[in-house]
């Protein structure tokens, strides 16, 4: 039988190499996102003074059109500051940095991605991508189509995807699936510990994942469900995408932290949009025209491409840890 590091490094090379080219992609997205929202007019007949408080997300409680003085771009920046900060400990943790989680697998064909966020991130991020693309062309084979919900703003609506992540990633992951895990496998109380398990539920001991698995499928589902439930959502054809990306984030919650869901959620928001919107800005198309542009038909590819080789190397580890317990 072939030396297992040989087989990994033979995957490892093209797969590090296009979990570099993403790494890249996602951290020239943040001054992209700068331009679009203060340098573009994607907001028509607003800008980035925007009041925050006449947004209708806030249309329903005490805070809309009061005379608190936050501007959209103010909001904006903050949450800029906040995902590049995550972005950072991402890139440097969580016990070594992204440069030496992907030069082990090339060179000595080691290959541990809890020792790095960002290798995590780009990995499973891939596979996520890999996934929704096969589920839509299989629903798009029998007539389900996939549909946006319409925004009456591209500045607003760049906001409200830049925002959601944070807000989801809270409820579906820390809320749904983080406190239920420490309820049912924490062996001791203590605050320090109970946050500690909502940054990352690794750090329970989880000998027996069957009840961990089934939280995960179950807010999955309700993920899906909760794209499609409101008037404005997205179309049924949704659902089946939203669920499986709501289980991929839940088990990449489990296994690697909030940190790593977080960021596999702003990537597929904000930094979707950031490029789309850019094209849009800079050929004087419609976003759904810079959807359609070959700038972002290479960005699936790139997704694609690293998605299978993700895969093959998720199957590789598992054979290879099965025969070395035979």
């Amino acid at each position: 039988m072939q030396n297992p590091s040989k087989i990994f490094q033979l995957f490892g090379i093209p797969f590090t190499a296009l979990l570099s080219v993403i790494f890249g992609l996602l951290l020239i997205s943040f001054p992209i996102g700068i331009y679009i929202v203060f340098e573009t007019d994607i907001g028509d007949d607003i800008n980035y003074d925007y009041p925050i408080t006449h947004l209708d997300l806030f249309s329903q409680t005490n805070f809309y059109q009061s005379s608190i003085d936050l501007s959209l771009g103010d909001a904006f920046v903050v949450l800029w500051m906040f995902y590049l900060g995550i972005f950072v400990i991402s890139i440097l943790g969580p016990k070594q940095n992204f440069l030496k989680s992907i030069s082990s697998l090339i060179s000595m064909g080691q290959y541990d991605v809890k020792l790095n966020y960002m290798f995590a991130i780009t990995k499973w991020l891939s596979i996520l991508i890999l996934i929704s693309a096969l589920i839509n062309f299989i629903q798009e084979s029998f007539g389900i189509i996939t549909v946006p919900p319409l925004g009456d703003n591209n500045l607003i609506q760049f906001f409200y995807v830049s925002l959601a992540p944070l807000l989801e990633e809270f409820l579906f992951r820390i809320i749904l699936v983080g406190i239920p895990l420490f309820a049912l496998y924490s062996s001791r109380a203590s605050l320090r510990y109970f946050l500690k398990c909502l940054w990352n539920p690794s750090s329970l001991n989880i000998l027996d994942s069957k009840k961990a698995i089934l939280i995960i499928v179950f807010v999955g589902i309700s993920f899906g469900f909760a794209h499609i439930a409101f008037g404005d959502s997205w179309s049924e054809g949704k659902f089946a995408q939203a669920t499986a990306g709501g289980i991929i984030l839940g088990w990449v919650y489990l296994k690697y932290g909030i940190v790593t869901s977080l960021l596999i959620h702003w990537a597929t928001n904000y930094f979707i949009f950031a490029y789309a919107h850019f094209i849009s800005q800079i050929n004087y198309v419609p976003l759904e025209i810079a959807f359609a542009n070959p700038l972002m038909s290479s960005l699936e590819l790139l997704f694609l491409s690293s998605g299978v080789l993700g895969v093959c190397i998720l199957f590789l580890n598992k054979f290879y840890l099965k025969k070395s317990l035979i």
